[in-house]
């Protein structure tokens, strides 16, 4: 394990995928197009890509390895 995180967050509405952010490219993916308007808002906006991040890269993997060393 060299430590690199790779994960995305995904979003769903109705029970179907609506959103989502790659970690990798640190960008949204629409799943349909009626995700266009709230992809060209959070990008705009800029913070909801850098919260997504950090939660995928430093919030996630901490809390994985606390739950995981309870057993």
């Amino acid at each position: 394990d060299n430590g690199s995180v790779h994960g995305s967050s995904r979003y769903r509405y109705d029970r179907r995928d609506f959103i989502s952010f790659k970690l990798r490219y640190k960008s949204f993916v629409m799943a349909n197009n009626a995700a266009e308007i709230t992809r060209r808002r959070w990008e705009e906006k800029g913070t909801v890509a850098e919260g997504r991040e950090n939660y995928l890269k430093h919030i996630c993997p901490e809390w994985l390895r606390k739950y995981v060393g309870y057993g």
